[in-house]
């Protein structure tokens, strides 16, 4: 099975949203992955709701909304009444967590987690039911081009028995260069966030990459 590849659109080049959304879609990727910072939970400003009702009116593909910010319990109607698929939250930034995410199912979206660098799976193993999908960071979050946190190997191996019994899918953010991917998807992890490490300003097609992506998965299994 393949792995889904999900383009960082905070990387896309904004002077032309429309054709970089038509390009990844042609291309193949499977889900829009969208970073929402505050610039309070983490040091940066990034989308908004105008970037992800774009985003959606140019595909049909699912779209998801990562909110790095505070409080995300009063904002998620606002990203999925734009059009989010698959909204994640931070347990750190939300006081009732399982609220949060049994209201996001509620509005017909799929409900994630994100899983910080510093923050143990035994510590959001009572909320894993809720999840749809759980985000391991794999770099601290709020900016691009980082370098990979090498002990989160461990938290992916945890996640990847645990989702056997819960049913969510495991999804990596941060740095995911092709030989992460390659060394990731042996453990058992289900898609990856494709930034500046992978997918954008490459010099090659949007196309030629994911292609050159999924090859290299099929190599390694």
């Amino acid at each position: 099975m393949n792995k889904l590849l999900c383009p960082s659109m905070m990387c896309a080049n904004y002077g032309h949203l429309a054709d970089e959304v038509r390009a990844l879609d042609d291309a193949g990727c499977d889900i829009f992955h969208c970073d929402i910072m505050d610039g309070t939970f983490v040091p940066n400003f990034t989308m908004g709701v105008m970037d992800i009702q774009t985003i959606r009116r140019y595909t049909d593909k699912l779209v998801d909304c990562h909110l790095m910010i505070e409080n995300p319990s009063s904002k998620v109607d606002w990203f999925i009444k734009a059009g989010a698929d698959i909204v994640y939250i931070h347990p750190e930034s939300e006081r009732y967590v399982v609220k949060t995410l049994a209201h996001i199912k509620e509005m017909g979206a799929k409900a994630g987690i994100a899983v910080n660098p510093d923050t143990s799976v035994s510590s959001i193993s009572e909320i894993l039911n809720l999840c749809d999908y759980v985000l391991v960071m794999t770099v601290n979050p709020g900016f691009a081009g980082q370098s990979f946190i090498d002990f989160t190997r461990k938290k992916v191996k945890q996640l990847v028995e645990l989702k056997q019994e819960y049913g969510f899918k495991v999804m990596i953010d941060g740095h995911c260069s092709p030989e992460v991917i390659d060394d990731l998807s042996a453990l058992g992890a289900d898609g990856f966030i494709l930034g500046s490490s992978a997918l954008f300003r490459k010099g090659k097609t949007y196309k030629q990459i994911i292609d050159d992506l999924r090859k290299e998965n099929e190599d390694v299994k």
